[in-house]
């Protein structure tokens, strides 16, 4: 559910590794599938590309919280398959993991995405309310006089 420390504890994680000497990349999908659109048309697509394979540790947050295009289907699929068996790569979604194949769209581009992402995957199931809502709420408390 939101708030619930996906994206911190994800963050944690990727310092982890950071401490560790791995090279970690942190993006929000939301904001990574129009820059490989940029990417694709200034004619640095191939360099984007490899620069995301490198990375010991890619974090993408916010996994499936839009349907996505023809065009980013191709992309992720192309960004997973380059890491697939190389190296890490840690997704966070408030979606559960039976809804994201629905979510890329095309059944073929569906299957072979979570093939290459959940046969080998480690799941961890947040539950509870927002974090932020009880810190709202504590910041609140210690205000009042």
């Amino acid at each position: 559910p939101t708030g619930t420390g996906k994206s911190w504890l994800a963050c944690a994680l990727g310092h982890s590794a950071c401490r560790h000497g791995y090279v970690v990349r942190y993006l929000r999908l939301p904001r990574l599938l129009p820059e490989l659109a940029i990417a694709r048309s200034d004619g640095t697509y191939g360099k984007v590309l490899a620069q995301l394979g490198k990375a010991d540790l890619l974090i993408l947050d916010d996994w499936g919280l839009a349907p996505i295009g023809d065009r980013e289907r191709r992309d992720l699929l192309e960004m997973i398959e380059d890491r697939t068996g190389r190296r890490a790569t840690l997704l966070t979604s408030q979606v559960p993991v039976e809804h994201w194949h629905e979510g890329v769209g095309d059944a073929t581009f569906g299957d072979a995405i979570m093939d290459r992402l959940v046969h080998h995957a480690h799941r961890i199931t947040l539950t509870g309310g927002s974090l932020r809502k009880l810190g709202a709420s504590a910041a609140t408390d210690t205000a009042t006089p």
